[in-house]
């Protein structure tokens, strides 16, 4: 090899080397879109999603919040989520607003005693807290905070950052967990009873604090995993609370089967009963809470079985493609934000930017 040749492989090699850098410290806890699979990201999920997230853009309030049947930090969580796994920089893109509006407005909404997001709103408390903190560590070291409260109203003198507000929900979590005698969480943080949906909320918001850095006690883990084997039948199926029996509810066994993988363990016959159970029901619709169950069952299908998703994932572009309406938006049983919100994170699997999303 020449010496002109000898120098251009070291500029070449130099610059792999740099954006390797690049890549690794910008992006430590996400993907490029389609890393995993090598495809490109299908035209229809593209131009779907990018016009639910104008609706959500445009519908969002000063306060950044959204109004229209079911309100809460949790629902600004979801919606702060679908913006965050669209690819945009989160700092400087087009909705950057969006998500620093989003997130002061959860951020403002955490009891700074109990750590509770919402506050006491009746049966809808946990399922809010849930939901806002998996929004929060998705956000955390993927927004600045140096810039959150630029520009947006500060009640106080030190401004709380998304790490402060992180760790304060797990606190407040993992104290309502240890007043359950089952292990779970029901709709007040002062539960005594649990059931599988607001439990798996709560869940999948500490793990996603723990997959970001926030110390989560293990025993917290280990009893909420717990309480779903308790629930979980063998045939797969997953009971809804200790007053509900066993049926073929989507949602929960969603629920139950990303509980599962997420929490690592998929060695357990409880993962491999649920995920069995999804995968034999492809073709079955979650009913009245339709949203609800795409967006469970897009994520637990992608961490069990990548195959099944696949097939499942076609059937649901399909299907989001063609109830979409007019305005960007989504139907269903939760009301337009929530709706929306859920079917386009149910949609964002194809992206892969939620460090949640990872497999």
């Amino acid at each position: 090899m020449n010496r002109h040749a000898n120098t251009q492989w070291t500029i070449t090699s130099l610059i792999l080397v740099v954006l390797s850098s690049v890549v690794f410290t910008g992006l430590a806890s996400a993907q490029f879109p389609t890393a995993q699979m090598g495809e490109i990201v299908p035209r229809d999920v593209r131009e779907t999603y990018e016009k639910g997230l104008r609706f959500l853009a445009t519908t969002q309030t000063e306060d950044g919040t959204w109004q229209g049947g079911h309100g809460g930090p949790g629902v600004t969580g979801m919606a702060v989520m679908a913006f965050l796994a669209s690819g945009e920089d989160p700092n400087f893109g087009i909705y950057s607003g969006n998500i620093r509006r989003g997130l002061r407005s959860m951020l403002r909404s955490q009891d700074p005693s109990t750590g509770i997001f919402g506050g006491n709103m009746g049966h809808t408390s946990m399922y809010n807290h849930g939901f806002a903190m998996l929004a929060v560590a998705e956000a955390y070291g993927a927004v600045d905070d140096s810039d959150l409260w630029s520009g947006g109203q500060v009640t106080g003198t030190h401004p709380m950052k998304l790490g402060q507000s992180l760790e304060l929900a797990v606190r407040g979590a993992v104290t309502s967990q240890k007043k359950n005698k089952f292990g779970g969480w029901r709709y007040g943080p002062d539960a005594t009873d649990a059931d599988t949906s607001v439990s798996g909320a709560v869940m999948v918001g500490l793990l996603a604090a723990r997959n970001a850095g926030i110390e989560v006690p293990d025993e917290a883990i280990d009893r909420g995993v717990a309480y779903f084997k308790s629930m979980t039948s063998d045939s797969g199926q997953v009971a809804y609370s200790g007053i509900g029996g066993y049926d073929d509810s989507i949602p929960r066994i969603s629920i139950g089967s990303l509980v599962y993988a997420i929490s690592r363990r998929k060695d357990i016959p409880q993962f491999q009963a649920t995920l069995a159970a999804l995968t034999e029901r492809l073709e079955q619709s979650s009913n009245s809470y339709l949203r609800y169950g795409q967006y469970y069952q897009a994520q637990a299908l992608f961490q069990g079985d990548v195959d099944a998703w696949e097939k499942w994932n076609e059937q649901l572009i399909r299907e989001l493609k063609a109830d979409q309406q007019d305005d960007g938006s989504f139907t269903g049983s939760l009301g337009k934000p929530v709706d929306s919100a859920m079917a386009l994170l149910a949609m964002a699997l194809n992206f892969r930017f939620l460090p949640i999303y990872e497999r």
